[in-house]
């Protein structure tokens, strides 16, 4: 058992019975904890730590979104920590298994200007015109047009959600078309 866990149950049956004071008394002792915690899991993982803050603030909207779950005859620090490494969890796949290099390391090595391949806007034109009607004219509006996606959902009639979708798919098949030539 951690230094202050006991502490901390009767703070949150406190808590739970009404006491405001005895919440925030117990936020304020296990956020210390929770940003160790979540620094310590980060470092583990071999991820940077900037994203600590996030972490702690998902732990502690967990902690008052399911505090009526906790059962008061059960320690306190047990169900906190199942939070924390779930949401540590969390955000460890969001960031997915990404290499962070530091560019600064390899400006020397890096071309000044990356060279680009430019097709002419006709041939581009002509890929656009071979997508299907919907996502030619949701990237028409968004890439042309400069509108956006609530304008060009209000224009052809269809929620942002399938504007979203049409736009994605079309962008995949026009670079599959723009690959393959």
């Amino acid at each position: 058992m951690r230094k202050g866990e006991g502490e901390w149950t009767q703070l949150m049956r406190s808590a739970n019975s009404g006491d405001g004071a005895a919440y925030h008394r117990l936020l304020l002792a296990i956020t210390p904890v929770l940003r160790a915690t979540a620094q310590r899991g980060l470092a583990r993982a071999g991820q940077p730590t900037d994203q600590c803050e996030d972490i702690v603030q998902e732990i502690l909207l967990a902690v008052h979104l399911k505090r009526h779950t906790w059962d008061p005859s059960a320690p306190f620090g047990p169900w906190l920590f199942a939070i924390a490494r779930n949401k540590l969890i969390d955000a460890l796949r969001k960031r997915g298994r990404r290499v962070f290099v530091d560019i600064d390391d390899f400006a020397e090595t890096l071309p000044a200007e990356p060279a680009r391949e430019q097709l002419p806007a006709a041939d581009i034109n002509a890929h656009i015109e071979k997508l299907p009607q919907r996502q030619r004219e949701v990237l028409q509006s968004i890439a042309v047009e400069s509108a956006s996606i609530r304008e060009t959902a209000a224009k052809l009639a269809m929620s942002e959600g399938a504007v979203r979708v049409a736009l994605h798919r079309g962008l995949a098949n026009l670079a599959a078309k723009l690959r393959r030539d």
